[in-house]
Parts: structure tokens; C-alpha cells; sequence
């Protein structure tokens, strides 16, 4: 099992990124996806995450209206279109896949988790 954060970097504020996240080693399309970040010295957070099948999605207030998560099953990849960042947003970025039909905000409750991707924000 491997789920691959990538896209990570340095961007100035008001800037764009793409993170993705390639699975492999499990049946993806029937997992839901989070992502998640966690910031020097605080807890790691739910950004967004997205369903299985029928691909509801669902953000965390902070980022709701900027970023966008997007799955596409036959690639085994999620990605998570990040616009307008803050330094806020600063933190490392990790993907998660659950065994159930639909996402959640608690990182207990997901199964697999990758490597994470260093995303800096400078304001």
C-alpha cells in the first residue's frame, strides 16, 4: 500500500499550487480521501475530503472557497487544487485514504497515509 503526496513548495502569498497523490497497492475507488495538514507545533488538520463513487467533497472552514479536491479513479489519484494561499496555509500536506464510502475529518478514522509535502507560504 503507498499513497504519494507530491506538489509541494514555496509560493508567494496569493499564489497557486497542486498537490497530488497517486495510491497504489489497494482498491482505490473504494476508499474515501482526506487531506491533511499539520503546521510546526500544532495537531495535524482536516483540510478536505471526498467520497467514494459519488465524489461529495466537503472543506475545512479555512479553506473552503480556495482549494479544491478532485479524484480520479482511473488514474488512482486525488489531487487538491490550492488558489489565493496564505501564510496561514503553511504546514505539511498529507493525503489519507479511508475504507468506507465516505470521508471524515479525524485522522484516526482514516487507514492509509502518505509521506506528506512540505507547502510554504511566504507572506
Amino acid at each position: 500500500v503507498q499513497l504519494q503526496a507530491s506538489g509541494g513548495g514555496l509560493v508567494q502569498a496569493g499564489g497557486s499550487l497542486r498537490l497530488s497523490c497517486a495510491a497504489s497497492g489497494f482498491p482505490f475507488d473504494d476508499f474515501a480521501i482526506g487531506w491533511f495538514r499539520q503546521a510546526p507545533g500544532k495537531e495535524r488538520e482536516f483540510v478536505a475530503g471526498i467520497s467514494r463513487s459519488e465524489a461529495i467533497t466537503f472543506y475545512a472552514d479555512s479553506v473552503r472557497g480556495r482549494f479544491t479536491i478532485s479524484r480520479n479513479d482511473a488514474k488512482n489519484s486525488v489531487s487538491l487544487q490550492m488558489n489565493s494561499l496564505q501564510s496561514t496555509d503553511t504546514a505539511v500536506y498529507f493525503c489519507a485514504a479511508r475504507a468506507m464510502p465516505y470521508y471524515s475529518t479525524v485522522p484516526y478514522e482514516f487507514d492509509y497515509w502518505g509521506q506528506g509535502t512540505q507547502v510554504t507560504v511566504s507572506s
